[in-house]
């Protein structure tokens, strides 16, 4: 209640506390850009302040004095007059702290907090967008502020070019995808080529094991051959000698047997001389011990399956810029073990 008037005073709206913050203390419309803020946080149209300091400084003075016109603040301006004044973006007429009826058009959302302000400003301290009403009024009045469209412009570039950026990586990454499917497909030619080379090495290994096979075979057959053909002759000659031992046994048996004493006796002699001598004659050769045995034709491959228990690859020179490796062979293998030793 106004106590000179006795009527009741109703408080400023937020709308007309708003309003009365946007409007010019000189032109007493709403600001026109740009726009300067005084030291003592007042605002001013820079038209407006120019025009007052003109009037006030006729003879256009370089600097002077600059009072606020509306709290008297003194201000001490340089030789740029109130040109040299800081500009207030926050209140210069760009949609920043327009109010809320030039916001009807405007596409961006409502404030929650403010139903009849669009969104128009961004926090920066806060890392969101807001209205100007919560710049003046709320939450965000002590943080520091920036125009929305300025905000969205540089994000908007930050974010063209984190998406080139992007582009340029997933480039290098299908450059190197390809690389590596290249590769691939190579690795695979490369590993059936060695797998062939592989097979042949062993192939070859195996028709050298069959032929060394087929000699010792044929020299342990020779060898049983010659001692067969020996042991056959001597069984022949003692064959002969049973004949003929046989048949002269016959021939005593029946001259004893038929012939008178006189008889016998005339030819006895001559029959036991001959018996004598047959079982006297000449003796077969018999075969030296262990003429039979065959272990001298033994073949020791205990070395030879310890070095194909242990075949491996080893590395060779680099070719083409990639290792290349082949089964070791057994020359090469000796002698590096004997160049070792």
């Amino acid at each position: 209640m106004d106590i000179q008037t006795g009527r009741v005073v109703r408080p400023p709206s937020p709308m007309e506390s708003l309003e009365k913050q946007l409007s010019c203390p000189i032109c007493l419309e709403m600001f026109t850009k740009p726009v300067v803020i005084l030291p003592c946080q007042h605002n001013l149209c820079r038209g407006c302040a120019s025009d007052l300091y003109d009037s006030r400084n006729p003879y256009h003075y370089s600097g002077g004095v600059f009072r606020c016109p509306t709290c008297r603040f003194e201000v001490s301006l340089d030789r740029h007059g109130v040109y040299g004044l800081q500009r207030n973006l926050l209140g210069e007429g760009d949609g920043t702290l327009d109010p809320p009826l030039k916001d009807r058009d405007s596409k961006e959302p409502a404030c929650a907090e403010h139903p009849e302000e669009r969104i128009n400003i961004y926090c920066l301290t806060c890392q969101t967008p807001t209205c100007s009403m919560c710049k003046v009024f709320g939450q965000h009045k002590d943080c520091e502020v920036s125009p929305l469209h300025a905000v969205y412009q540089s994000q908007k570039a930050e974010l063209r070019a984190a998406v080139e950026a992007l582009g340029d990586a997933n480039a290098v990454a299908q450059a190197v995808k390809a690389q590596m499917e290249e590769s691939c497909a190579t690795l695979r030619d490369n590993a059936e080529l060695q797998k062939r080379r592989l097979g042949e090495s062993f192939d070859l290994l195996y028709a050298v094991l069959e032929e060394r096979k087929g000699q010792l075979l044929e020299k342990v057959a020779q060898e049983e051959g010659e001692k067969v053909a020996t042991l056959r002759s001597l069984v022949d000659g003692y064959k002969l000698q049973l004949e003929a031992g046989g048949r002269l046994r016959d021939t005593l048996t029946q001259s004893a047997e038929k012939s008178g004493a006189a008889e016998f006796l005339v030819g006895a002699k001559e029959l036991i001389k001959q018996a004598r001598d047959t079982a006297r004659g000449p003796r077969l050769e018999r075969p030296e011990p262990g003429f039979e045995k065959m272990e001298h034709l033994v073949v020791d491959t205990d070395e030879v399956q310890v070095l194909l228990a242990h075949m491996d690859f080893r590395m060779r020179e680099r070719e083409e810029g990639r290792d290349v490796f082949e089964p070791k062979k057994k020359d090469e293998d000796d002698n590096a073990a004997e160049g070792g030793r």
